[in-house]
């Protein structure tokens, strides 16, 4: 019993990854969200120097850098709807719709694609 309950959650979990992966949105729509929403903190090229950013302890995340762009889709969008602990990035679930979420991820791998020599 138990081993079948951790098998169905391994392959819900699973499924749900790829299924993430395969998701995308809007890039055009995103534009528009990540103008609003996030490019006082992470800035118009998407490198963390946003005009909010110097007010900061911790400095928002440089999303063309190698650690960003190596971030899975699923990653960036738990980051984007429950915000990242410890740091200024806010949670964004409630304040923007699961295709907004999935149109800023579309805007963000269009301005900086995931490195994928790695």
């Amino acid at each position: 019993m138990k081993t079948t309950t951790l098998t169905l959650l391994f392959v819900a979990i699973s499924t749900a990854v790829i299924f993430a992966q395969g998701i995308r949105g809007d890039s055009k729509a995103g534009q528009g969200v990540y103008e609003r929403q996030c490019l006082r903190c992470h800035g118009a090229n998407l490198d963390g120097n946003g005009p909010d950013s110097q007010d900061l302890i911790v400095r928002p995340a440089d999303l063309r850098s190698q650690i960003s762009r190596s971030k899975t889709d699923w990653e960036l969008l738990v980051a984007i709807s429950n915000g990242v602990l410890f740091s200024p990035m806010h949670s964004f679930r409630g304040k923007l719709t699961d295709e907004q979420m999935l149109d800023v991820l579309s805007y963000i791998r269009f301005m900086s694609p995931p490195d994928i020599t790695s």
